[in-house]
């Protein structure tokens, strides 16, 4: 019977299929950024991840469920890039001919991470519905089983593996925050939590330069929003995905939006702070905490889920510096 959501038990499932094949990342407890935040601050850094990225974990439960027959067609996705790493990673492991079509404007470190991995790379227009014509076409070729970034309910539940480990390492914690892009991980996430612990506050966070989300819950229905560019590249929406959608509405307390500046300042706290190179999309739930868009106590015990250090290093060292730095679109 084909998937209508995601549940508790689901990601307990996925739990059991990635663990042998991912590194449970540690959560860090940062005493010293707890002034500047105004809460006591714990971070999930998921750059530490193998790939670099939490998406592996969405990957590897999608793929590690495939029966041995999808598995011989191969498979394929179209990603930013952080996704594409996680695929190429598991095709390789498993010896599965993959391929990713990624934006011809990524990071040149993913591009060059997932041909590494031994991905046949389609380097392909920015726009989604492009580079997702060029998949379907790929599809219709060869055959290949699609694993989406986030709209597929097992992929959100490897996602939902973050939540599981915060709350082992963490039993009281107070509030998650939560990167949202496409809006897989938060899914997995906020399913895990309010199934476990309804009383934790889940705030997804976008840039306020590509934040559809946002603008849905402001609207009370699915709406575009515009896209501009923005650092936190990783994070572009201008649609909020289908099956994401009435998830988010359902387990996310609230969604809040930053701009470019507090994103900047985020990374260069979470360097300075955390001794940690996290991508600007990584950042947006500290912005959030720096700028003032989240109030917290004290003493109230928050998580930021850092989910990815894949930039080029010498952008993210201009952002430091505090020297202009452009987005992309």
């Amino acid at each position: 019977m084909e998937k209508t959501t995601v549940t508790l038990q689901d990601v307990r499932e996925a739990a059991e299929r990635i663990h042998p094949y991912i590194r449970r990342t540690p959560l860090l407890q940062e005493k010293n950024m707890d002034k500047v935040l105004g809460c006591q601050t714990y971070i999930k850094p998921e750059m530490l991840q193998i790939t670099g990225a939490f998406k592996l974990r969405g990957a590897l439960s999608k793929i590690l469920s495939l029966t041995p027959d999808e598995l011989k067609k191969g498979i394929i996705t179209s990603s930013s890039g952080n996704h594409a790493q996680a695929v190429a990673y598991a095709g390789q492991m498993l010896g599965i001919h993959t391929t990713v079509v990624i934006p011809e404007d990524a990071p040149a470190i993913k591009i060059e991470n997932a041909k590494a991995m031994g991905a046949e790379v389609i380097v392909w227009d920015r726009r989604y519905v492009e580079r997702w014509k060029k998949v379907r076409e790929e599809v219709a070729e060869h055959g290949y089983i699609i694993v989406h970034a986030y709209e597929d309910y097992t992929v959100m539940a490897g996602h939902g593996t973050i939540a599981m480990e915060i709350m082992e390492d963490l039993p009281d914690v107070g509030t998650v925050l939560v990167p949202i892009g496409g809006g897989g991980l938060i899914s997995g996430i906020s399913t895990a939590l309010k199934e476990s612990k309804p009383n934790v506050r889940v705030i997804g966070v976008q840039a306020a330069a590509s934040c559809a989300y946002y603008f849905s819950r402001q609207n009370g229905h699915p709406s575009a929003a515009p896209s501009l560019p923005t650092v936190a590249d990783g994070l572009s929406c201008r649609w909020p995905g289908e099956n994401p959608y009435p998830i988010i509405e359902k387990y996310v307390d609230d969604i809040v939006v930053v701009e470019e500046e507090d994103i900047k300042e985020a990374v260069r706290l979470v360097a300075h702070g955390a001794k940690l190179v996290a991508e600007p999309s990584a950042c947006v739930g500290i912005a959030a905490l720096l700028s003032g868009k989240v109030k917290t106590r004290p003493d109230e015990k928050v998580c930021s889920v850092l989910t990815s250090g894949n930039w080029d290093i010498d952008m993210i060292g201009k952002i430091l510096k505090g020297e202009h730095v452009e987005g992309v679109l």
